[in-house]
């Protein structure tokens, strides 16, 4: 194998890999503000009216509006569809009302998500859970969180994480830095896609 082909295998490595990532790896999760109709149609409790319902309030912000949206279905259904159909929540800023929509979550438990704040890293997160529950439920929990990403000292491969995220995307994200303000991220990356994906993407960043 010649050596420029190793170097794009060893990045596209590292671009994939848990390590870097400040998203809880939700591979099996169907994340709601990119979810295809076709997707959303094969849940059980699904309807052409709430399946619209999502689409045309993207983005969503936060689960407590999915959970708005899902109104007409009851707490079993609603509890069912969030096993598979569920926005990452972020681990600093949720709402105890949110944390409690993550799927087998307690009461109890939400305290312990509450209690480690501020996260910085998937790895406190693992590490500090990991004291109540086992590997297994950390994992579990895992894939319904994130970690906010500072803009300007985040590294590429954590921002490759984000849900949706392209490589393109990735190098516009650094491109800019160093970010002296929300607004001129709205502004740069509005360079390439609409205001609605834009606002998609910054609820996972933040500048200091």
């Amino acid at each position: 194998m010649r050596l420029l082909e190793i170097l794009i295998l060893l990045v596209s490595t590292l671009m994939t890999s848990n390590v870097f990532a400040q998203v809880g790896n939700n591979s099996s999760v169907l994340n709601p503000n990119l979810a295809s109709a076709e997707e959303l149609n094969a849940m059980e409790g699904m309807n052409e009216t709430l399946i619209q319902k999502i689409i045309d309030n993207r983005p969503l912000s936060t689960n407590t509006q999915l959970n708005a949206l899902l109104g007409t279905l009851n707490a079993e259904q609603k509890s069912k569809i969030y096993v598979k159909l569920f926005l990452p929540i972020n681990l600093n800023t949720a709402s105890n009302e949110e944390i409690m929509l993550v799927p087998g979550i307690t009461s109890r438990m939400a305290h312990e998500f509450d209690e480690y704040r501020p996260y910085v890293s998937l790895e406190q997160f693992r590490r500090e859970i990991g004291k109540y529950v086992d590997e297994a439920e950390v994992a579990r929990f895992e894939q319904y969180v994130f970690i906010p990403m500072d803009l300007n000292t985040t590294s590429s491969e954590s921002f490759a994480s984000i849900p949706g995220m392209s490589n393109r995307m990735v190098h516009e994200f650094e491109e800019y830095k160093p970010y002296a303000s929300i607004e001129q991220f709205r502004r740069e990356i509005g360079k390439y896609v609409d205001y609605k994906e834009v606002a998609r993407l910054e609820r996972y960043i933040f500048i200091k």
